[in-house]
């Protein structure tokens, strides 16, 4: 039993590598590096509010950054909640700029989703130039 889960950890971790291989690899992203590009995301309990600009750029860029993510994944590492913010999520692939499929894994479904090239676009065309003229406010320290 322990021997399957560590096989099956390590199928997981090269499967992860693979893809995040590929995303660097893709014709037109040689531009793009997601460790410089996400600096600025702050999914942290400090900020009292997101705009919903910058939740979509946050998005974007956690789908370039890993390339493919399930929903779960995706809205724990923007720091989302699957309620809430789902509509943003429907909007941006109903728009083109995220893409979304289902795997099936026995019974169940698993939602993935993954950045386009429209998205990466978007992201960069108007999103960053957004960014650099209308900063992210600092969360308040009462110090």
């Amino acid at each position: 039993m322990l021997f399957l889960a560590f096989t099956i950890c390590r199928t997981i971790i090269k499967y992860i590598l693979e893809k995040r291989l590929q995303v660097l690899l893709m014709p037109g992203l040689d531009d793009v590096n997601p460790a410089t590009m996400t600096e600025n995301i702050s999914a942290s309990s400090t900020n009292i509010y997101r705009d919903r600009i910058y939740i979509i750029k946050d998005i974007i860029l956690k789908l370039v950054e890993y390339n493919e993510m399930n929903q779960t994944a995706l809205f724990s590492f923007c720091g989302l909640n699957l309620k809430k913010h789902k509509p943003i999520i429907d909007d941006l692939e109903k728009n083109g700029l995220i893409q979304k499929k289902g795997v099936t894994n026995g019974k169940r479904v698993v939602t993935m989703y993954k950045s386009t090239p429209e998205g990466i676009k978007f992201c960069k065309s108007i999103l960053e130039p957004y960014e650099n003229m209308f900063p992210r406010n600092k969360p308040i320290n009462d110090k």
